[in-house]
């Protein structure tokens, strides 16, 4: 390759155009011989990658990005990657069949082309980073703007697991609402933040929840330390202080593809022995699968069957509440 075109593919984070083509001195010809032979992939017309770029983009992040960056090289600068863009840029959970369309937001400017989405929309300083080529809406700005537009659960659920991994902070959640306080579809955006929890350590523990939350079981709480006569018994997934119940969110993987080089069996073995203890201190446990959602009838069903039942005298355990990720507070415990 020549250098000057590969010097134009570095500058455009790794799409080139037809024009940096020919100004490295490649002639028509040859042009449509690397295009037909397939040493070129065409993302967009007149705008390319090379084979072997597309051939490393195997995920749906690294292929939606090359195709925002061969968007914004035929609009030219301007246009912010925002939305479900930069969302796939920052790695956030997305809801199934959201729409591969490039989403931008630029100031003065509201309109569709083929493949693209440019809303008109106010844009801060703080609300853009540069990444390479890209010029993309930050975290929270990015999780708000999605918010206004999803499912609630599926907001709450991104928001969750960003939170959990640290990529945003809620007091940035809260700015960015605010910030959008008149804007469409910002009341199920400030909503979606005020139900987040960054302990959730999964989708199934956030839907799970919020199921529960709908159900009237207003005291759940997410991962707390279980503590006996002897000390530590075990984390638990959920927590309902008022009915002292443990809820265990229970993933199939977990049995499947487990961590730290167990089997399967051993998996097993040892989430029984675990929930033996947990019982053993008289805290009863409702478990959570995928299959129960979204209206959780028979952990609610469960639920409300305990909370009939009478209580077996004063509780012999202690709760350890953890810290949200991030949070500035200190560690708690009742």
């Amino acid at each position: 390759m020549h250098p000057d075109l590969a010097f134009a593919i570095r500058r455009r984070g790794g799409v080139f155009t037809v024009a940096d083509a020919r100004r490295a001195g490649y002639r028509p010809d040859e042009v449509r011989a690397a295009v037909g032979s397939g040493a070129w992939y065409r993302l967009r017309r007149g705008i390319y990658v090379t084979a072997q770029t597309w051939a490393e983009a195997t995920d749906d992040r690294s292929r939606h990005v090359l195709h925002a960056l061969a968007t914004l090289t035929a609009l030219g600068p301007g246009p912010v990657l925002s939305h479900t863009s930069a969302a796939r840029f920052h790695g956030f959970l997305l809801p199934r069949g959201v729409d591969t369309d490039v989403r931008l937001t630029h100031p003065d400017q509201w309109r569709t082309g083929p493949g693209y989405r440019i809303t008109a929309a106010t844009l801060t300083a703080d609300d853009v980073l540069r990444a390479g080529a890209l010029s993309v809406t930050s975290a929270a700005r990015t999780l708000v703007d999605c918010a206004r537009e999803w499912d609630p659960a599926d907001a709450v659920v991104a928001m969750d697991a960003a939170l959990h991994a640290e990529r945003v902070r809620r007091r940035d959640l809260v700015a960015t609402v605010m910030a959008q306080s008149h804007w469409l579809g910002i009341g199920g955006a400030a909503r979606a933040v005020q139900l987040t929890d960054g302990r959730a350590e999964s989708p199934l523990e956030t839907r799970g929840r919020l199921g529960l939350l709908a159900a009237g079981f207003r005291s759940f709480e997410s991962q707390v330390e279980l503590h006996g006569p002897a000390g530590f018994v075990a984390r638990l997934d959920g927590w309902l202080d008022d009915l002292g119940v443990a809820v265990e969110f229970d993933g199939f993987v977990k049995y499947a593809d487990p961590r730290d080089q167990r089997t399967p069996a051993e998996v097993a073995w040892d989430e029984k022995r675990r929930e033996d203890l947990i019982r053993d201190l008289d805290v009863p446990v409702v478990r959570i699968v995928q299959a129960d959602l979204p209206r959780l009838e028979r952990p609610i069903r469960r639920l409300d069957e305990l909370r009939t039942r009478p209580l077996p005298g004063p509780r012999r355990y202690r709760i350890v509440r953890t810290p949200e990720p991030g949070s500035d507070d200190g560690d708690a415990a009742a």
